[in-house]
């Protein structure tokens, strides 16, 4: 089995890491505390752009009915298709717990 890191380990190595960016040349800039990360107070409005314009969608009524058909036929047969239950094995058990007979149970 893999031994996972204690959270000391972590702490050691995220300090090591944080140390290496640092003398490389890096640098952490300081934000105060509940300042929030949104540009003028909004999300950025640019995230996702598409460089076509958007399409009309044309409603298809045949493609629709021969769907809702397949799902009426489907369930058609799963209603003819009911299953007779078999019987059912069970125990009766005495006030110990002690098992003392089996019998068939019709549900």
């Amino acid at each position: 089995m893999i031994k996972r890191p204690s959270k000391s380990e972590q702490h050691r190595e995220l300090e090591r890491l944080t140390a290496e960016y640092l003398n490389k040349g890096g640098k952490i800039t300081q934000v105060e505390q509940g300042e929030t990360g949104l540009v003028n107070g909004a999300f950025g409005k640019q995230m996702f752009t598409l460089s076509e314009p958007k399409q009309s969608r044309t409603a298809v009524p045949e493609v629709l009915a021969a769907i809702d058909a397949r799902r009426k036929a489907k369930s058609a047969r799963a209603e003819a298709g009911t299953r007779r239950r078999r019987p059912k094995k069970q125990v009766i058990y005495d006030d110990f717990g002690e098992p003392l007979r089996v019998v068939w149970v019709d549900k």
